[in-house]
This record gives structure tokens, C-alpha cells and sequence, in this order.
């Protein structure tokens, strides 16, 4: 009887430990980049001109309100920008908003190298405003990153920075 009694104790003990572990969330990548601010096509970066880690600026310049966002070390990213808008309408042309992250890293060779990876189209407001949350495949190691909002073509509409 004791036997029985301490198996179904035992059994028991597991069950709890197993919904307890399965409870536990994971812990977030952590952040490789966070941001507060966004700088906003223009002067010298309008153009092809003088792209930034190959990244060609929009051919005209552009003003931003508010942007933040983040970026983990799974790739995971967030921006947040609100008005980013033409500086000569105060409008936003372009329906759809990507996120750009580039990093300087190391090719198969040993040599130093840009890496640029996209997230998908997402919606933007005639406003300016849009959220992008997606996930992309950061290259190792991602050194430097910067992350830039461009339209579906990678031309840059604000990169991080001030």
C-alpha cells in the first residue's frame, strides 16, 4: 500500500513539475539594437548619389515625427515611425513600408562584408505612420547594424540615426 502511495506521489510530483516547466515562457533574444530616432532622407543622401551601405535615399527629401523600434539578435525586428512623410507635401505616396537591416560582417572568404536582409511589405498611412514587425535572417556576425525604412524597391526614406 505504501509502494502504491509513493509511485502515485512520484507520478504525481512529475505531472507538476512538467506543467511548471511548460508555464515558463522563454527567454526573449536579447536586443541588439534599440532606437529612439530616425533620420530622414535628405541633403546629400537624396538620390543615388551617395548611397549608405548601398542603400540609395529616396529621390526626394522626406521629414519623420516620431520613429523607434528594435532589433534582436534572432533577427526579430520593430519599427514604429509615425508622420514620414514628403518634406514638400507632408504626405506619404507609397502605400507599403519595409524595414532594411544592414550589418557589416564577414564573408566565406574572411573579408570584411555589407549585408543588407528586408522584411516584407507592410502598410503605411497617407500619414506616415506604420508598424513593422517581422523577422529576418541577421548574417553572423552582424556587426553595426543599421536599420533603415525604404519602399519596396530599398530605397531609404529614414535610416537610424539623427
Amino acid at each position: 500500500m505504501k509502494r502504491i502511495s509513493l509511485l502515485s506521489l512520484a507520478a504525481a510530483g512529475l505531472l507538476l513539475a512538467a506543467m511548471v516547466v511548460k508555464a515558463v515562457p522563454p527567454a526573449p533574444a536579447p536586443h541588439v539594437l534599440e532606437f529612439k530616432t530616425m533620420f530622414p532622407v535628405s541633403g546629400p543622401y537624396v538620390g543615388t548619389t551617395n548611397p549608405i551601405r548601398g542603400v540609395s535615399g529616396g529621390g526626394v527629401p522626406w521629414i519623420v515625427t516620431d520613429a523607434r523600434g528594435g532589433l534582436r539578435g534572432d533577427g526579430s525586428v520593430d519599427v514604429r515611425v509615425r508622420g514620414l512623410v514628403l518634406a514638400s507635401s507632408q504626405t506619404n505616396p507609397i502605400p507599403n513600408f519595409r524595414a532594411v537591416v544592414s550589418c557589416q560582417s564577414i564573408d566565406g572568404t574572411g573579408a570584411p562584408s555589407i549585408v543588407n536582409v528586408s522584411t516584407d511589405d507592410f502598410p503605411a498611412s497617407s500619414t506616415g505612420d506604420a508598424v513593422i514587425e517581422d523577422t529576418v535572417e541577421l548574417p553572423h556576425p552582424c556587426v553595426a547594424p543599421i536599420v533603415f525604412v525604404t519602399n519596396s524597391t530599398l530605397r531609404w526614406f529614414a535610416v537610424t540615426g539623427q
